[in-house]
């Protein structure tokens, strides 16, 4: 059993319409998840909202249990052309 980290978000998180719930199910759903190379801490993670269209979620860890989401947006397609390079 996976825990599941406490999100928080900014209010920047749903400037393209996605939803709070849309990036909960992306957090549970997701197939991929990384560091940006340069940045010391944000991170990525791409996963499915409520209707299977791929999303990506940037964020910044807060602690071992807490991550705050600041950005969402359908997942464009030159990440996933790279997931699948």
């Amino acid at each position: 059993m996976t825990i599941e980290p406490k999100i928080v978000f900014v209010p920047s998180a749903f400037k393209h319409g996605v939803t709070e719930n849309d990036i909960r199910h992306a957090y549970k759903t997701r197939i991929h998840a990384c560091k940006l190379e340069r940045y010391d801490n944000k991170y990525v993670f791409i996963g499915f909202n409520r209707a299977a269209v791929p999303i990506e979620v940037f964020y910044n860890p807060i602690d071992d249990d807490t991550i705050k989401v600041f950005h969402a947006m359908g997942c464009r397609n030159g990440v996933l052309a790279q997931l699948q390079s």
